[in-house]
């Protein structure tokens, strides 16, 4: 019997009964689905300043793609995620891998503004499919390894949003931004087209209608404070995050750069390798403890952001090495503190994983979307410096959030 068949195997009776060891290549399926699908809500940053130019749009219209992206991630998240608690997530996640390739292919054939703004809101609401993934992991992995299986699972998440704008800044640059958004869209159906194929079927946990559903994820944020604790600090090191890679096109194709696309998604490649550490986030928290890791990575972060401050009083291409080491130092801290928020959350209630799920990546993508927005403001305004004093504070506030006593955070 192949690995893929005892995933079946065992899926079928209870998704929960897995085998000591998950298959690799389920957790390579895992892994690759959520990132190909989450990349998509990243592709336009490093595109923002020749897409704009190529469809007549301002410097603020255009910062309302990436902002309307992550916040149809978040309504997403909200409103659809939870779903995976009520019915086959294998089911969910081959609706929304159709629907994420159509909206895809309409950013892509956009005329204008108007149009690729509605395409963005609809990119976002369908990868939310990554966060089905993400709870289906936690399901199929057995109870001493799931911070290790959601670490790998959450690597290829987090490679997917990094190196996503590596991929879509050379693409943009060489064959167009269209090309883009095809190209995303082929990968889309290629992925679904695995995950038919491979992805074990999951037996709903609850029996509740659509409102009922959505009403307990009140009724859980009310009842465990560990939850509410980890949305929001994770909401906060969002703001941050989103701020400095929804703006760092825009910064980069100014004064005194003067760098196309392809430079601004290179910057990607220093944040993945922050990313690669997720796994290694995940064997701490199941060995120490996620509150250590929590406040390890919190803390990477408000170094990191706050070293930027140094930038006016650099060279040029001083900053550019300053920007790419600060970009590792917070990418590893916010992923970091991200896979032990998960390995909290998933301890609260087995059953409610995906409503859990819901909570905590609709806190961090509100987050994400607020941050883009503000710092769509601030940099006409303050520059790059009004951006970075944004990430330094949205940091501290996580931080102080993961120092505050426990039994006081409630």
């Amino acid at each position: 019997m192949s690995s893929i068949q005892v995933a079946h195997a065992s899926a079928a009776g209870d998704a929960q009964a897995m085998p000591a060891q998950m298959p690799a290549s389920l957790v390579f399926l895992l892994a690759s689905g959520a990132g190909l699908a989450v990349a998509s809500i990243y592709y336009s940053q490093p595109m923002l300043g020749v897409l704009g130019a190529d469809v007549g749009a301002s410097t603020r219209e255009v910062g309302f793609v990436p902002t309307l992206t992550q916040l149809g991630y978040a309504l997403g998240l909200l409103l659809l995620a939870p779903l995976g608690d009520r019915f086959d997530r294998r089911r969910i996640i081959l609706a929304k891998a159709a629907a994420l390739c159509a909206a895809l292919l309409l950013a892509g054939a956009a005329p204008g503004i108007g149009l690729l703004l509605v395409a963005s809101l609809a990119i976002g609401l369908a990868a939310t499919m990554a966060q089905d993934i993400v709870p289906a992991a936690a399901t199929l992995a057995p109870e001493s390894h799931r911070g290790k299986v959601v670490g790998m699972v959450m690597t290829g998440l987090l490679l997917g949003i990094l190196l996503s704008r590596v991929v879509s800044g050379f693409v943009a640059e060489h064959f167009g931004w269209r090309a883009m958004f095809v190209l995303a869209a082929a990968s889309v159906a290629l992925i679904g087209a695995a995950a038919w194929r491979g992805l074990p079927r999951f037996r709903p946990t609850t029996q509740l209608a659509y409102g009922a559903l959505l009403g307990s994820l009140a009724a859980l944020w009310r009842r465990h404070p560990g939850l509410r604790r980890a949305t929001l600090a994770q909401g906060l090191l969002a703001i941050g995050f989103s701020a400095f890679w929804s703006t760092l096109a825009v910064m980069l194709h100014g004064e005194p750069f003067h760098l196309g696309s392809a430079a601004a998604g290179a910057f990607g490649l220093a944040g993945a390798a922050g990313a690669l550490a997720a796994p290694l986030a995940g064997r701490l928290a199941d060995r120490r403890g996620p509150e250590r890791v929590t406040r390890l990575g919190a803390g990477l972060v408000v170094l990191s952001f706050a070293a930027m401050a140094l930038m006016p009083l650099l060279s040029p291409h001083a900053r550019l090495w300053l920007l790419a080491v600060s970009a590792v130092g917070f990418d590893l801290g916010v992923q970091a503190t991200l896979i032990a928020h998960q390995t909290i959350v998933y301890g609260i209630e087995p059953a409610a994983r995906s409503r859990l799920n819901a909570v905590l990546f609709t806190g961090m993508f509100i987050g994400m979307a607020v941050g883009s927005a503000l710092a769509a403001l601030l940099l006409p305004q303050w520059g790059w410096m009004g951006v970075t004093a944004l990430a330094t504070a949205s940091g501290v506030g996580a931080l102080a959030l993961r120092l505050w006593p426990a039994r006081r955070a409630g």
